[in-house]
């Protein structure tokens, strides 16, 4: 892992950070584009895969940022959109990627179980009520539901915000949900996550990969996510390694190591992939 971190993916994006020690505007989750400047976001998320930590210096400055805007502080950047209670949302997008880098942090941990009591609501009859999900959302805000990501619960911030805050019923109905939904999860992939992609080797697994990763931090994912371990080894090589090919390549997952020829990619894809298997209990 030290070699990714160390690698010239990571060098080119900490050569990026301005002077305050972030990437300019925070917000987005699409991929790179080459030739621009990564947002904030872009940079944590690829310097995450990479292997960066809270323990590192360079997320820490970020996370310091985020949680003084969580907490009413400091602004993370000057960037708002209109179509959305955007204060509100900004305490949901940068409380999920606190609660990522470290899952015990207090002010995101507040947002979290802010969130966990509509969750709850939403779900007491068994599945997803949108009328007791809305209900729920007035009662907390005291005005209807405005923006998508108000209701529904199907983004991935919503997913990397509410491991460990769900009671045991609610996260296995939570956890049904996202699986089921026919347009995946928002941002990340947007087919039913329990159908796995057709073609192993694609972009397409790797960003069905990322989102299985985001529900494996659940108590319960081992459980509901067998068919996903099953299906890996059922496209695992002879030598034991896994090849997601040259498609893979994305700017955002992949490519881990300095160059991507044959043997860089398996080894990148099996690196990923033991370490899904590790955390599903495969």
């Amino acid at each position: 892992m030290e070699d990714y971190k160390n690698g010239k993916w990571a060098k080119q994006i900490l050569a990026m950070r301005q002077e305050d020690g972030l990437w300019g505007n925070f917000h987005t989750l699409s991929q790179p584009v080459a030739g621009r400047s990564y947002t904030t976001e872009q940079a944590i998320r690829r310097l995450y895969f990479l292997g960066y930590t809270a323990e590192d210096p360079v997320i820490q400055t970020v996370m310091k940022r985020m949680e003084q805007c969580i907490k009413g502080e400091q602004a993370v950047d000057n960037y708002s959109e209109k179509t959305h209670d955007w204060p509100f949302f900004e305490k949901l997008m940068l409380s999920a990627w606190l609660r990522i880098l470290d899952p015990q942090n207090e002010a995101a941990l507040e947002v979290a179980y802010q969130w966990a009591r509509v969750v709850e609501k939403a779900f007491s009859r068994g599945s997803y009520s949108p009328e007791d999900d809305r209900a729920a959302f007035m009662a907390w805000k005291e005005r209807r539901p405005r923006s998508g990501f108000e209701t529904g619960f199907g983004m991935f911030y919503h997913a990397a915000l509410l491991p460990g805050v769900l009671s045991p019923k609610t996260e296995g109905r939570f956890l049904d949900y996202y699986l089921s939904k026919p347009d995946g999860m928002f941002y990340i992939y947007d087919k039913p996550l329990n159908q796995t992609p057709e073609a192993f080797a694609s972009r397409a697994t790797s960003c069905y990969l990322a989102a299985i990763e985001v529900l494996s931090r659940y108590e319960q994912a081992p459980g509901k996510l067998g068919f996903v371990v099953d299906w890996l080894y059922t496209n695992q090589e002879k030598d034991g390694r896994w090849d997601l090919g040259a498609k893979a390549k994305d700017g955002v997952y992949f490519p881990l190591s300095d160059r991507w020829d044959r043997d860089s990619r398996i080894a990148d894809s099996t690196f990923r992939i033991r370490r899904l298997l590790a955390a599903l209990g495969g």
